[in-house]
């Protein structure tokens, strides 16, 4: 998230609100990056990660004449995000659950030998990062929806335990506790199966044909390797408590920057038809 002062940034929530574009863009643009982040970690996947960051966006113009600074403008965006998130129904993995015990059966058993060469001359070790990277996202979605959002606000972006328990309607303290147990079954699984994170038997450079196979990755839409990553959450601190040594473990849980195609929506829709409603509202 960029870092803006908050005196600066009420101001422009300010003149957003009374139809000043410049402003507003400015705001959107403050937050994309890491609605579009939650977005991916929640839903699994680039194309519904961006659909529902739309979606959120919208309902941050909306609602921000109904933002008083009461709380941080980022825990603001936040509860938008997480109660739209925890409703979305319109991603892949809604209609297709995943389970710890599916996708640790498909490690064991899934037949990945005797699989021609379908990589279309991709180097394998683009193509075993793109999964690597995939995969630890996907087997986000083996949680549930609770679940995965405690694990993402407080392992991603490591958001104050305090703040997290209000987004979430519960206690610091019972946010903290869940937290730690998702970790630890998370951490358990990794190291039962992942070779690349744990101590499993799993490792991607084996699988590569075998997703390729199952639509898992495309060697022509590498969309975890071509994405642009950013060097840290900005304004999200760390401030929750330290609560486990398993940092290294969630390394997979990368950030990356908005894709163009969500920028072009905020531009597209500040220069159409669209923001004249919204401003007029």
């Amino acid at each position: 998230m960029k870092k803006i002062p908050n005196e600066e940034l009420l101001s422009l929530i300010e003149k957003a609100t009374a139809g000043e574009k410049e402003s507003l863009e400015t705001v959107l643009l403050s937050v994309q990056d890491f609605v579009f982040n939650l977005s991916l970690r929640m839903l699994g996947s680039f194309p519904d990660a961006e659909d529902a960051a739309q979606d959120i966006l919208l309902k941050v113009i909306t609602h921000l004449s109904s933002f008083k600074g009461e709380s941080a403008f980022s825990t603001w965006v936040f509860r938008i995000a997480v109660n739209h998130l925890k409703n979305y129904q319109k991603h892949m993995f809604a209609k297709f659950p995943l389970s710890f015990e599916f996708y640790g059966d498909d490690i064991k058993n899934g037949n990945k030998d005797d699989i021609p060469d379908l990589t279309q001359n991709v180097e394998a070790s683009i193509l075993a990062e793109e999964l690597k990277l995939s995969c630890t996202n996907v087997m986000l979605q083996c949680l549930d929806t609770e679940s995965r959002c405690i694990f993402i606000l407080g392992t991603m972006f490591r958001v104050d335990s305090r703040i997290a328990g209000d987004i979430l309607g519960i206690t610091p303290e019972a946010y903290r506790k869940r937290l730690s147990r998702i970790r630890s079954r998370m951490a358990d699984f990794l190291t039962e199966y992942c070779g690349e994170y744990g101590n499993g038997t799993c490792h991607c450079a084996d699988r590569i044909n075998y997703a390729l196979q199952n639509h898992r990755i495309n060697p022509s839409q590498l969309s975890f390797t071509t994405a642009v990553p950013m060097e840290t959450m900005a304004e999200v601190k760390e401030a929750m408590e330290d609560i486990d040594d398993l940092s290294q473990t969630f390394s997979f849980c990368k950030a990356y920057q908005s894709p163009e195609r969500l920028k072009a929506f905020i531009q597209n829709f500040l220069n159409g038809a669209s923001f004249s409603v919204v401003r007029n509202a």
